[in-house]
């Protein structure tokens, strides 16, 4: 379904012919290094909380604050990952998809359908597929702050070991900072080595 069919009237006919309503989301497809975080989260069907929206839209300050509120209107949260390694041997596609489907599997309650942002897994639960979800559709939009302050979390936890690459500033994507750091110490083993074969092309060892 596109985004444009996804209309008032298709969303109340959700509301009220569902009971649990998954939103599930992704973060980090984008980085040089760190895993996708997904997140599936069942929330209150009345649930109501001011500011939340599409997580790249928001300061992690604000994500901070509207985090417990989320929590405390979730019926139920999960998280799927997929590692460096995993990207790397099956694509950052195909390793979002199954992260999203780990997430939804560690749900203890079986949602009634899912709602994800411009994807479909391999689940025989009914799903509706929405373009710009994160941004749409609250209960992605619940997911996706989750998913990114669970993701922002390891990374800065990763910028202990990796001191040189700013993951804690950068979260793996690749600013100036990472990139001179990949100059002077080369990858860390958290790196997407599919994601840096350009850069890398002349070192026949990395690839």
């Amino acid at each position: 379904m596109k985004y444009s069919d996804y209309n008032e009237k298709i969303k109340k006919e959700i509301y009220e012919n569902y009971n649990l309503i998954a939103g599930i989301d992704e973060v980090g497809r984008g980085p040089l290094a760190g895993p996708v975080v997904t997140c599936a989260v069942i929330m209150k069907k009345d649930s109501h909380i001011e500011g939340v929206t599409d997580s790249k839209k928001l300061s992690r300050k604000k994500m901070l604050s509207l985090r417990d509120e989320i929590l405390e209107d979730a019926i139920e949260v999960s998280y799927g990952y997929a590692n460096n390694r995993l990207i790397d041997d099956i694509n950052i596609r195909q390793a979002t998809l199954l992260a999203m489907k780990n997430a939804v599997e560690a749900l203890e309650n079986k949602p009634d359908i899912l709602l994800i942002d411009a994807e479909r897994i391999d689940t025989e639960i009914p799903q509706l597929n929405i373009v710009k979800g994160d941004l749409n559709e609250y209960a992605i939009s619940c997911a996706s702050i989750l998913a990114k302050i669970r993701r922002d979390d390891i990374m800065i936890n990763f910028s202990k070991i990796y001191p040189h690459y700013s993951f804690q500033t950068n979260v793996g994507y690749g600013t100036k900072k990472h990139y001179e750091g990949l100059e002077k110490y080369g990858p860390t083993p958290i790196h997407r080595k599919s994601f840096l074969r350009k850069f890398y092309q002349k070192q026949e060892s990395f690839l």
